[in-house]
């Protein structure tokens, strides 16, 4: 089956008198769609009690959630106590989402800041490998999904974020394919390019996670350094467009778990990939 759903909750689930995250799950059942991101990008602040609440409305619909780790994670900080921080927002995340009933978790992997970028994306492999390790206390499963992302800067090429899964089994890529399309500065054309990044993961790290691997899925404003905005499918002039991958999940019968992020219209748009798949 076929996860697909919205991060967070689009302008329309509030303008149709909805405020609580708990009332996303019948909204977006009644949508068809069975998938949701819950952003804990500025920090983990949830009681117990709500998650609880949440948890119980999601699974009554049938609909998963996925979680996003704070974004200020960065494996390649030479400092160990940022590194220490970074591990502890990780926990806190999958301890959250483990509440919500889920699995998945999403983080940003790190960025160079004034190392040589072959030094950062070393010392970040090296101390995601160690997290992995040091995570085995959780008592729970999980999996963790390190992020392509979207501005040069940043660590979090394809070949990066896959590398970086071969550390762990429990390391699934989240491919964030409207980043890749920023970085690349408009580098996915379509169907042929989606192939190749699928293909590339199944030829490092197996059938399972090339199958299974986690999607955000925008179209994105980007300039000469990458990333700049996020946008929506109404935007005619920015990629990429959904069509080529839809094709080629339904060709080789892959299971990702899909999030879309357009900017406002992401429960909407959401469906509108749905819509473009043949066997759903």
């Amino acid at each position: 089956m076929l996860r697909i759903g919205p991060s967070g909750n689009s302008l329309s689930f509030y303008e149709q008198g909805h405020k609580r995250t708990k009332e996303a799950a019948a909204w977006l059942a009644g949508m068809g769609l069975n998938a949701y991101e819950y952003s804990f990008g500025r920090g983990v602040r949830i009681s117990e009690e709500a998650a609880a609440e949440i948890a119980a409305a999601f699974a009554e619909c049938d609909v998963e959630i996925s979680s996003h780790a704070p974004y200020y994670t960065n494996f390649a900080n030479p400092d160990p106590d940022m590194i220490e921080k970074s591990v502890g927002y990780i926990r806190q995340t999958l301890i959250a989402e483990n509440m919500f009933g889920g699995k998945r978790t999403v983080f940003h992997p790190a960025s160079c800041g004034k190392s040589e970028r072959k030094d950062a994306v070393a010392r970040a492999k090296y101390n995601i490998a160690a997290m992995m390790d040091s995570l085995g206390d959780v008592g729970f499963d999980f999996i963790l999904c390190p992020e392509t992302m979207g501005k040069l800067n940043q660590i979090g090429t394809v070949e990066e974020v896959v590398d970086f899964c071969t550390a762990d089994k429990r390391l699934y890529p989240c491919f964030d394919f409207g980043h890749i399309n920023s970085y690349t500065r408009g580098g996915i054309k379509g169907y042929d390019d989606y192939k190749r990044i699928i293909d590339y993961t199944a030829e490092k790290l197996g059938d399972k996670r090339a199958q299974e691997f986690h999607v955000h899925f925008s179209k994105i404003m980007y300039g000469e350094k990458g990333e700049l905005k996020h946008l929506t499918f109404a935007d005619d002039k920015y990629g990429p467009n959904y069509e080529g991958l839809a094709k080629l999940i339904d060709e080789y019968k892959l299971r990702p778990f899909i999030i879309c992020e357009s900017d406002g219209t992401q429960a909407e748009d959401a469906l509108a990939m749905k819509r473009m798949h043949s066997a759903v």
